[in-house]
């Protein structure tokens, strides 16, 4: 008999009066927090600095506040800048309710930063903001949209001239992003084309991004794409394969390093390997709870490991992380 799911009965990971806040933040925008507008950078960065620590229900009390001040600084403004910020405040939501499988709410956040990234101009915003869109769109079944999206990105981007380090990796990043839509979408052709193309793309770029790029794309990252990819098409020995030499320490943040267990865990799990894949989710639960405990594609995971192999080592601590 099959065990009854413990795990995808919950909906919501996080707190649902955190993410009550920010669907009411969403519909009318709160008053501003009177923070002074000359700390809208740092607050940023802090609040990337919270994505990147996957400390997902701590974002969610952020946002609300960051996104009213950052209306307020472009509203009073209307400068190209602060265009940029508010594009970027609405990026990190929409990455941040991606992961957590509220798509309704991703979707508006990522038009929301398309738009004002039209706005301000400025092609590294709205290539930052295509991408959540597109990932947004993936997850909704539009897989075609998505593409054409993520492609009329590369172009903009590419348009620059990549005469700067940052223009450049956004270039190599926005190449991943074409690729694994591509790979989700079935286009074996154009995702293989694109992931190599990417791997060109980084292959000048440092091993360790500078702090505060925006798409902190480095060699390391494109391989962790390529398994993503690989994995997408079907082919879980291609995608182990390319992730073979991938470790936590290539990775600087606690995201990355967790989302690096996951996307292996994934290749394992549809290679029919229940014993490797627990170990790499209990490896990503041990850096980042939230990459496990918050995703709904991994809660799944974890909720047939519980079903299909209960006796597998470590199924029980899985479960244990993933319902706490």
């Amino acid at each position: 008999m099959r065990r009854r799911p413990l795990i995808t009965a919950a909906a919501l990971a996080v707190p649902l009066s955190l993410m009550t806040r920010m669907e009411a933040a969403l519909a009318s925008t709160p008053e501003p927090s009177g923070a002074p507008p000359r700390t809208l950078d740092a607050r940023l960065t802090a609040a990337r600095g919270q994505f990147d620590a996957a400390a997902h229900a701590g974002l969610l009390r952020t946002l609300p506040s960051l996104l009213a001040d950052a209306h307020q600084a472009a509203s009073e403004t209307r400068r190209d800048l602060d265009y940029a910020r508010l594009s970027s405040a609405y990026t990190i939501a929409s990455q941040l309710l991606n992961k957590l499988g509220q798509y309704k709410q991703s979707r508006l956040t990522a038009d929301r930063a398309t738009l004002y990234a039209e706005v301000s101009g400025s092609p590294l915003a709205a290539a930052a903001a295509t991408r959540e869109l597109a990932a947004v769109l993936r997850h909704q079944g539009q897989e075609a949209a998505a593409q054409g999206h993520i492609e009329a990105a590369v172009a903009r981007v590419e348009a620059t001239g990549l005469a700067t380090d940052a223009q450049a990796s956004a270039f190599a990043q926005m190449l991943c992003s074409t690729a694994y839509t591509a790979a989700i979408a079935g286009d074996r052709d154009q995702a293989l084309v694109m992931i190599r193309e990417a791997a060109c793309a980084a292959r000048d770029l440092p091993d360790i991004a500078p702090a505060g790029r925006l798409f902190p794309v480095t060699p390391a990252a494109v391989d962790l794409y390529a398994v993503g990819v690989h994995w997408a098409l079907g082919d879980a020995g291609t995608a182990l394969e390319a992730g073979r030499k991938l470790h936590a320490d290539q990775f600087p943040t606690i995201e990355r390093k967790g989302r690096m267990h996951t996307d292996l865990a994934r290749a394992w799990w549809q290679r029919s390997k229940p014993e490797q894949t627990v170990g790499e989710l209990l490896a990503a639960a041990r850096l980042a709870p939230g990459e496990v405990r918050d995703r709904p594609a991994i809660r799944q995971i974890v909720d047939d490991l519980y079903a299909k192999h209960p006796r597998v080592s470590g199924v029980r601590e899985l479960v244990a992380v993933t319902v706490a």
